[in-house]
């Protein structure tokens, strides 16, 4: 083997791996909506979760990227570590999807429609049609289309390239020799174990052990071994992941490794018995790209048929091997590994803006309670809850923006520019309910209180702003356009009652019936009421605007003033609800 042909494997090798990383890349983001259904599937149930697991690697095509999601999971609360092992049982028998579709490269036949089925003849069409998606078309699904398409057309190319810089070692005794001693179960597993944590893909791995066997020189003998090998060498992206996240995820990633390295303990074992009882004559024959496919596929599904059953003990083994710390970390609400995953990622952030909408919701009414009953524990309360939804938009802000930064898909940047928008306007709603706490607790330290007539007006608008924080409640966590639409014409009505209150405090005034203190008090209380209902204008028209791909807010709002007859039916409608005679 010369050195150009050194050059040309190292240049196969390179073309295999970057394809294989490209199309899985585009992969994930053209089915991101199908792993969001997909997680959404995860139940205790071991075959529901451990299928979960085999159809989100299957879509990746990788099982260490696949560990790493779960193992962001369980890190952000997502899953249970009983669901996460189930979900790593099926994606090592996910993974072994990529080995069955290099296999079509060891097609021998001169059938016009088997020679089809091999890559040397479809993959030129493929990349043909791929660069068609992605350079003449603007939808973003279809250039992730072109990306699949190029992406497994260069992996094939890499794959050929690879087989037939090597395809001259069959002759050289020291290749011979090599693989003669990988027929010794325990250096095989070695080798596949060191190769695959250098690379980190047991797919990709695979994928050389396949194109190493088209010398001859490799028996099911050495292949077995090192397949078992690959297993255990892709547990490492797993550890590297669980490297500073709780307890429960490096338990998630320890059961990763602790799964694959019993079943190739257990297997090993009773492949070496086998080997040496009965030594079938298969182990010394040469080593197909179809044989190996199946030898990878089996070798995952009995280790699964062997820890399933046993995947109570596999939990408690990893209970016992990272124990409970004296301070355990709580959940990480938004963990980075998800990121490598957008659409899961994103599917947290709508997780965790939910709850920081509720919180703030939750805090101005309370506010508003306070006006009517105060106790120092209602403040406490409410100051509280502004903190948490201070630290959500802090948290979503940065992830988002990183998010974004990512090639992600058309829908997933819509999503991610509505959360943006909107999680600043729920972070004001929360600094306006700490607001009316401190206006009511001024109100007491100075002992101030206003006249009946001011509580029943305010109590008017208290139940107005009461209801347009429901209506922006709802219309954000169920993405309902029809009850966003309903949002802005209250929101008006607030603002006419807001200026109706302020004229009738003047009047009061005047006549002697209240006092001045009260007025600087009651000017804030109606600012503070009339900017919660703007807040929730601004929520409610960015659900609207995102349904419609349309970013100006104020735009559609005039627009939705000035032409939409259910704004004005709804308009009356409110006048006539919160009317002050």
């Amino acid at each position: 083997m010369d050195i150009f042909q050194v050059l040309t494997m190292l240049g196969g090798l390179s073309l295999f791996l970057f394809g294989m990383s490209l199309m899985g890349q585009a992969l994930e983001r053209r089915a991101g909506s199908r792993l969001q259904t997909l997680l959404g599937k995860l139940t205790t149930n071991k075959i529901a979760g451990l299928f979960t697991g085999l159809g989100i690697t299957a879509v990746i095509q990788s099982s260490s990227a696949a560990t790493v999601m779960v193992v962001g999971f369980v890190n952000s609360g997502l899953m249970t570590l009983k669901q996460a092992i189930n979900v790593i049982m099926g994606a090592n028998i996910g993974t072994t999807v990529t080995a069955w579709l290099l296999s079509l490269a060891g097609i021998d036949s001169g059938n016009l429609f088997v020679k089809l089925l091999k890559p040397s003849s479809f993959t030129p069409i493929l990349a043909f049609a791929g660069i068609i998606f992605y350079m003449f078309c603007k939808n973003t699904k279809k250039k992730d289309t072109g990306i699949i398409l190029l992406g497994f057309a260069v992996l094939m190319f890499g794959m050929e390239q690879m087989s037939g810089a090597v395809s001259g070692l069959r002759d050289v005794p020291a290749f011979q020799n090599l693989f003669l001693l990988f027929k010794n179960p325990l250096l095989g597993v070695l080798a596949g174990a060191l190769l695959t944590a250098i690379i980190q893909s047991s797919s990709a791995s695979v994928g050389i052990l396949q194109a190493l066997a088209v010398t001859g020189q490799v028996s099911y003998g050495a292949a077995i071994p090192i397949i078992m090998g690959q297993n255990i060498g892709t547990c490492v992206t797993a550890m590297i992941s669980a490297i500073g996240a709780n307890k429960n995820a490096k338990r998630a990633a320890m059961v990763h490794l602790s799964f694959n390295v019993i079943g190739s303990v257990f297997w090993l074992a009773v492949f070496a018995v086998i080997k040496a009882i009965f030594n079938p004559s298969f182990l010394n024959e040469p080593a197909s790209l179809f044989g190996i496919a199946v030898s990878h596929s089996l070798f995952n599904i009995l280790c699964t048929l062997l820890m399933l059953p046993l995947s109570g003990m596999l939990e408690s083994l990893v209970n016992r091997l990272v124990p409970d710390s004296v301070q355990s970390q709580p959940p990480t609400e938004l963990d980075e590994r998800l990121l490598a995953t957008p659409s899961i990622a994103l599917q947290r952030c709508n997780t965790v803006a939910a709850d920081m909408a509720r919180i703030s919701i939750r805090a101005l009414k309370e506010g508003l309670s306070s006006l009517r009953k105060y106790s120092p524990e209602i403040g406490e309360a409410v100051r509280k809850k502004e903190e948490n939804a201070d630290h959500y938009e802090d948290i979503l802000g940065s992830y988002l923006v990183a998010l974004s930064s990512r090639q992600i898909s058309e829908e997933d940047s819509t999503e991610a520019a509505k959360l943006l928008k909107i999680i600043g306007d729920f972070e004001r709603i929360s600094d306006h309910a700490v607001s009316l706490v401190n206006s009511t607790e001024e109100m007491r330290t100075k002992k101030i209180s206003f006249t009946d007539a001011a509580v029943a007006e305010l109590h008017v608008l208290s139940a107005a702003v009461n209801e347009a924080l429901d209506l922006t409640l709802t219309s954000f966590l169920e993405n309902d356009l029809k009850i966003a639409s309903t949002v802005e014409p209250l929101t008006q009505v607030i603002s006419h009652l807001k200026e109706q209150l302020r004229t009738n405090h003047i009047l009061r005034l005047q006549q002697g019936g209240c006092t001045i203190d009260a007025g600087f008090i009651w000017s804030d209380l109606l600012t503070n009421l009339e900017r919660t209902s703007g807040h929730c204008s601004n929520i409610a028209g960015c659900v609207l605007d995102i349904a419609q791909h349309n970013i100006n807010l104020h735009k559609s709002l005039r627009e939705m003033r000035t032409v939409s007859a259910d704004y004005h039916r709804k308009y009356k409608e409110y006048i006539q609800k919160y009317s002050l005679s």
